[in-house]
Formats: structure tokens, sequence, C-alpha cells
């Protein structure tokens, strides 16, 4: 059944005409036909022509019908996010000259997409996007969802959080049996602040990743989850849940996971205004993350900001540590981070005027634009108490108008 396409490929690739092939074997019209499947064949021929080209065409064809099985296997891999496998089976894959012949080269693309993404390779997965959203129409109803939820995790990392929930509410889940797209859901509701959504699809996902016994994936359901919890009355249960948190992400040896889960206890410290506990887990955080990435940068927001309100560090280190952040941001292009050191820096400098400025006419229409519910309320407050201070009625009377129509 795929000896045709096998043999048509390995013809092409060492550059054989049909008639340098079948030279002394058969005919040109007996190979265009084989490669073809429009006739039957004697297996004398196909071993014929299989060592001519120098390949072993039983190990070809048991290698060509194996590759849905690796490629599924490969999915349920990057799913799990076990790094080592996954790069493991990349490599195989990329020395898998017979996908590009195979039905199933879509799905590999696909994937190949995923796994960058997995990887934070932004530009090479939607090279891949891109091309493929050209023949989405084309596309089997499997693969057109998995694009879906490939597009939905590349918007999650570009923060267009609105389009993630647009793209991924879309997805048909009769077709697509993967909920791990609902964590990916959940997340931008969270961004969004709508925890009662983002408690929902993070507690759908939560059972899923339970089912597949997926426990690093579990703790990242479960911390979203624990986010959403809000109120006074539960603040000392949320913290004890964290503290377990992290002695999970211990046991299993993840300090990324137990990065983000120093984090969010720092800001759960920092929201009941214990500033000093929150300084120190902000700390404790940046010190397992990457000094380039963006969720270190968060982390310095937030060690600066506490530290700052509780008034007991240098304002010159935090001046640094801020110039840092922005240096990094700058660098990277981390247009949210540009902002926030930005504030930061006029903050910390005691300039009153220019901060309430920029956040007025930079910073703030860019929250508005990318859907930063928090930021956005946070700085409206910042804007309507800072407007009464001077006395600037006017400015004011339009913030609390937008405040109240929000």
């Amino acid at each position: 059944m795929y000896e045709g396409k096998i043999i048509k490929f390995y013809r092409e690739k060492y550059k054989l005409t049909q008639e340098q092939l079948g030279k002394n074997i058969c005919s040109v019209t007996h190979i265009s036909k084989i490669e073809c499947a429009q006739t039957k064949y004697a297996p004398e021929i196909i071993n014929l022509l299989s060592n001519r080209l120098g390949i072993d065409m039983e190990l070809e064809v048991a290698n060509f019908m194996n590759i849905k099985h690796r490629l599924l296997h490969w999915h349920d891999v990057i799913v799990m996010q076990l790094f080592e496998e996954m790069d493991q089976i990349y490599y195989e894959f990329e020395m898998e000259e017979l996908i590009q012949i195979s039905e199933y080269n879509d799905m590999y693309q696909l994937l190949r997409a995923k796994y960058f993404l997995a990887h934070n390779k932004c530009n090479e997965a939607f090279k891949i996007i891109k091309k493929l959203q050209k023949k989405e129409d084309k596309l089997a109803p499997y693969e057109r969802n998995l694009l879906k939820h490939i597009l939905g995790i590349y918007s999650l990392a570009k923060q267009e959080y609105g389009k993630v929930i647009e793209i991924l509410k879309s997805i048909d889940n009769t077709v697509y049996k993967n909920p791990e797209y609902f964590y990916h859901l959940a997340s931008a509701y969270h961004t969004l602040t709508a925890p009662v959504l983002a408690y929902y699809y993070a507690e759908k996902s939560h059972q899923f990743f339970k089912q597949i016994n997926n426990y690093l994936r579990v703790i990242d359901a479960e911390m979203l989850m624990i986010i959403q919890v809000q109120g006074d009355t539960l603040e000392e249960e949320i913290i004890n849940r964290f503290k377990n948190l992290i002695r999970s992400c211990e046991l299993c040896n993840a300090p990324d996971r137990k990065a983000k889960a120093f984090h969010n206890l720092a800001y759960e410290f920092y929201r009941g205004k214990n500033y000093k506990e929150a300084s120190k887990y902000y700390k404790q955080s940046m010190m397992l993350k990457d000094s380039e990435s963006s969720s270190y940068l968060i982390s310095l927001e937030g060690y600066i900001r506490s530290s700052f309100d509780g008034g007991f560090s240098n304002i010159e280190e935090l001046v640094h540590g801020a110039e840092e952040g922005l240096f990094i941001a700058k660098k990277n292009n981390y247009s949210l981070y540009v902002h926030l050191f930005k504030l930061l820096l006029y903050l910390l400098k005691s300039k009153e005027k220019e901060y309430h400025h920029y956040l007025n006419s930079k910073a703030l229409p860019m929250f508005e634009k990318n859907g930063f519910t928090f930021l956005v309320e946070r700085s409206k407050k910042e804007l309507f108490n800072y407007y009464k201070k001077m006395n600037l009625n006017e400015q004011a009377m339009e913030i609390a108008q937008l405040i109240v129509n929000a």
C-alpha cells in the first residue's frame, strides 16, 4: 500500500528518473503505476527497486505506518511537559524523512508549533501557524481544532487575552478531546480578572491532569484555582494552601512551579499589606527565574513595590532594581514591563506629576488595549485620588465616570 509512495520519495531524493530506477527491472510505465498505486506488483520487483535505492522496504513501511502512533505519543508528552522526552522525540522526527509524504504531515507541523511554544520560541511557532492558517479549511476536524488551541497558546504568550478566549471558546470539544485547553482558557480569564470563570475552567483542567496522573500540571491548575479565592477571612487558609503547594513542588523537583508559587504567595501577603513577607517571597521567586524572562520582571516589580510600600528598603537599591528591570524589558521588547518600570522610577524618584501624566497618557491606554483589567482598575483609582488631591475636579469626575461605567 505504501511502497509506491516510498519508492517515489527516495527516487526523487536521489534525483533519479523513472527510467534510471527501472533499468533492467521494469518499464517506466510500470514504475509510474507503482508510484501512483495504480497497479499490482510482484514482491520481487519491489525488492529490486529497494535494493537499487539502498533502502530496507520492510523497515521503511513499518516506520511509515507508525507515524500516527508516534505523533499522538509526542502530543501526550507535550501536554505533560516532559521536556527531556519531548526533545528526544522532536529530534527523532527531524530525522524522519518520510513524514513529508505522510498523511499526518499537517499534524506533525502543528505539534512542531506546540513544541516551540512549550520552549517559548514564539517566532518559530508563528511561522508554522501562518502557513497552516492558509489551508485551515482543508485540515481534518481534529487538526483544525488543534490549530485553534495552538493559536490560543500563542496569543496567551503574546498577552492577547481577549483573543485567547475568543479562539479557545470556538473549539469543538466533541472532536478535540484534549481538556488541556481549559487550563489556557482559565489563564486568560484570570488575567482579565474574571475569577469565577477562571476557577471553573482551572478546575476542569485540574480533573483532566489528575486523570492522566500528571502531577506537575495538577500543580499548575491548583495554583490557578487558589489564586481565584479572595477575601480577608480566607487569607490564612490561602497562605497555607500555597505553602503546601510549595512543598509539592519540592517533592516533584519543579523549581519553575515553585517560583510561581512563591510569587503568588508574595502577592497574597502584599494584598494583606504584609509588605515584609511579600518582599521576602518575591525575592525567593526571582532567585529561581531566568533574569531575562518576563516572569522574572513581574516578580522584580512586585519586590520593588512591596519594599517601597513597606518603607524598609534603601531607595537607591530600589531605583537600581527598577533601572535593571527597564533595561531588560526594553532589550526583550516586553512593552508591559517597560511601562511598569518607568512608572516605578517616577514613583521612587518622587516625581508625582510625571508619574500621573505618564500613567494617564501612555500606560493606561496600553493596559486597556491589552485587557489588563487589574492594572486598568488600579490606574483609574490612582488617577482619581491624584486629581482630587490636586483639586482637578473635572479630570477627577471623568475618571470617576469611567470607574462607575466599568
